[in-house]
């Protein structure tokens, strides 16, 4: 593009979304008439808990629909600040948290803050897309860490520790988590987590840990690595996936003050406040203890019978898929199907009519992901289809 709206290097530099891709030709599709099935969405796909939405209601009612302090209002942050120490043995202060528009902003913000031109971040791949191109944005560079490779294919894609550190050097200055994963599923054990702990003490790094899918983990310890090592940890959670809160936009992050400082005087400069009316829904998710517990078992307890009937379902049909710890999604070796992912995910959805995200943008060559927050029927289905192809 030229003229007075040339596009910035930065702005070119941004990577085309096979997700988008996919997402694109099944709404073609659609349009066209094809029955076509969805497992490409990471969103839960149950309403938001009646409490909350009441409680949104009722805000509105009252009035609370005004600027509120950047940071989020002072009783979420109160009660966010009680939610880590409560379920996550964290403890911080309400003035060491900040409400952001979604997760996503808060891992944006924090990468804003922390990082200068040529900082190195170590990413365990696979890993969520958009992390190394939000490093990239903040003028850092991703370092992929692969979790599977020829010596241990298949390990669910847990933390190799050694790999990590072989992969510092003098310019590293943050190691991301996600556990539970996306797109893998995998939950980090609590010994793995304190040895990337002790990595981070012992180097001088600082730890991104990115838990919004906690609440999801099927038998697996779910453990939060600030725990380990508080004062070199930054985590990340929001109200999406498990309150079924993902177009409310309400994520949130704890750690040392002087980064929720920058991060919030970063936030203040681009968006301010997260929304007001969802930062009290968020408030009756995080202080409503009864229903909102009644409502994350039913579900969770859902998407394990979802997930065992996926797998089950897709190893059978010769498509190797290790049973996920946590989130909803599979991650499937489609090397059957074909070599490439992105021509294997093609084939899925123009023959199968099953819309399903390749695993090029998440690092995972080989693989398509599938998410399983869809009903058991739909499941069946979408096995039946890919039995016939």
């Amino acid at each position: 593009m030229t003229g007075p709206f040339s596009l910035s290097a930065r702005a070119l530099s941004l990577k085309p979304s096979a997700t988008v891709a996919v997402t694109s030709r099944a709404l073609e599709l659609r349009r066209a008439g094809e029955d076509i099935i969805s497992m490409s969405v990471g969103e839960p796909d149950y309403d938001t808990p009646p409490h909350i939405r009441e409680a949104a209601v009722q805000a509105i009612r009252d009035g609370r629909t005004r600027y509120t302090p950047v940071s989020g209002v002072p009783e979420l942050r109160e009660a966010i600040s009680e939610k880590f120490r409560r379920e996550n043995g964290l403890h911080y202060a309400p003035d060491a948290v900040t409400v952001n528009s979604g997760g996503k902003q808060a891992i944006f913000n924090a990468f804003l803050a922390l990082l200068n031109p040529g900082d190195e971040v170590l990413i365990p791949a696979p890993y969520w897309v958009s992390y190394p191109e939000m490093v990239a944005l903040a003028g850092g560079v991703p370092v992929p860490v692969p979790t599977t490779t020829p010596t241990t294919p298949d390990n669910g894609f847990q933390l190799d520790v050694q790999e990590l550190e072989r992969r510092v050097t003098p310019r590293t200055r943050l190691i991301v988590l996600n556990s539970p994963g996306n797109p893998t599923g995998a939950v980090f054990p609590p010994e793995a987590l304190r040895a990337v702990a002790d990595l981070a003490v012992r180097r001088g790094l600082g730890i991104v840990s990115d838990e919004i899918y906690e609440h999801l983990v099927y038998g697996a310890e779910q453990v939060s690595v600030g725990t380990f090592a508080p004062e070199h940890t930054l985590t990340i959670n929001g109200a999406s996936k498990a309150y079924a809160m993902t177009g409310w936009r309400i994520g949130y992050a704890g750690g040392p003050k002087e980064v929720i400082a920058a991060m919030n005087a970063l936030q203040s400069q681009s968006t301010s406040n997260a929304s007001s009316v969802g930062q009290y829904a968020a408030l009756a998710a995080l202080t409503d203890h009864a229903a909102t517990a009644r409502f994350v078992q039913g579900a969770r307890a859902a998407y394990r019978e979802r997930r065992d009937l996926l797998v089950s379902g897709l190893n059978a049909l010769g498509l190797p898929t290790p049973t996920p710890q946590g989130a909803f999604y599979v991650l499937t070796d489609t090397t059957r199907l074909h070599p490439d992912e992105l021509e294997a995910g093609r084939l899925l959805l123009e023959r199968a009519r099953v819309a399903a995200v390749p695993g090029t943008d998440f690092g995972a060559p080989g693989r398509v992901r599938f998410s399983y927050a869809t009903s058991a029927a739909t499941l069946q289905e979408v096995l039946r289809r890919l039995a016939e192809l």
